[in-house]
């Protein structure tokens, strides 16, 4: 159940996964948009409102090349359907959009991520971001096994 990569070969504008979910898509979307459990599975959240146009961040331990600041807006939230916001990190340049979309299934929830709006000199935040949502997919398929 970890992670499909659905990103195509060829793409450089934008990473996209898909996870088939054992969970419902009330369970799923807690975990998309409740702070304690995103700080468990994605990165610590600060100020998070979930409303249209609200500023959050996400702010975790800096590492050389990146202050550990994550800059997000909330562009559009329909619950428990789809969640997109901004995801912009000032001292790499990266301005992109996360979109996550949920669609019940029989067995649950296929939930799909996007991420998208890399430039084509970013391939190095393409190839992080990508290995990075990987391994944080398969914290979230963790934490949803976990929790009620």
């Amino acid at each position: 159940m970890n992670p499909i990569d659905k990103t195509a070969p060829s793409q450089t504008e934008s990473i996209s996964f898909e996870f088939d979910l054992h969970h419902s898509p009330e369970k799923v979307w807690r975990a998309l948009t409740d702070p304690v459990l995103l700080t468990e599975w994605l990165l610590p959240v600060v100020e998070l409102k979930l409303k249209p146009g609200a500023a959050f961040t996400f702010k975790t331990q800096p590492y050389p090349g990146w202050d550990g600041i994550v800059n997000c807006r909330i562009l559009e939230i329909e619950a428990p359907r789809k969640l997109s916001y901004t995801w912009v990190v000032g001292d790499m340049a990266l301005d992109t959009v996360v979109t996550f979309t949920l669609t019940p299934t029989a067995s649950g929830t296929r939930l799909s991520l996007v991420q998208s709006g890399f430039k084509p000199d970013q391939k190095q935040n393409f190839g992080g971001a990508r290995y990075g949502w990987k391994m944080m997919g398969g914290k979230l398929v963790d934490l949803l096994a976990r929790i009620p």
